[in-house]
């Protein structure tokens, strides 16, 4: 089972079902990783993400990362990438929670004019990729940035959205 709680404050829309989204965000996510049999094991898979602004997403960027402005998207995993594979097969309470993704506001509504797209279709875009730098899957490398945006275009499309990374023609 798939847990995924949002927190959405200030200029996040209201018109928006930020639960929903989120929820169909991480499951299109892992439903493409070897982790896709989670979402029917008895264990709760817990995702927290949270909407927020521009200035508490620099101020968590600024203390985690030494990095002194906001960023479109943060996560923070809560189990180790070498723990992942027996992660439900561990758990006490029957709950693991994988982590939190933190969103800014201002840095997502910019990133979704500057291509034309609405902030919820960016703010999905978003929580995907969150959801698998929770899983352990990274973009440092070539080959890992390769491997998480074919992921990435795979959830997206499932769920009826753009290609975030289209080729650019020369």
């Amino acid at each position: 089972m798939l847990d995924v709680a949002v927190q959405a404050e200030g200029d996040w829309s209201s018109d928006t079902d930020w639960e929903a989204l989120a929820a169909r965000a991480a499951q299109a996510a892992i439903e493409r990783t070897p982790y896709a049999g989670w979402i029917g094991a008895p264990v709760a898979i817990e995702i927290a993400v949270r909407m927020a602004d521009n200035d508490e997403v620099q101020l968590l960027n600024r203390q985690y990362r030494d990095k002194d402005k906001p960023t479109n998207v943060l996560s923070f995993p809560m189990v180790q990438p070498d723990l992942l594979d027996t992660v439900t097969q561990n758990s006490d309470d029957g709950e693991v929670l994988l982590g939190d993704i933190v969103l800014a506001h201002g840095v997502c509504a910019a990133e979704a004019a500057e291509r034309d797209i609405s902030v919820a279709d960016h703010a999905t875009h978003l929580i995907v990729h969150g959801c698998l730098h929770l899983l352990g899957y990274d973009h440092l490398g070539d080959a890992e940035a390769e491997a998480m945006e074919a992921i990435e275009r795979s959830a997206l499309a499932h769920l009826g959205l753009h290609d975030p990374y289209p080729v650019e023609e020369d």
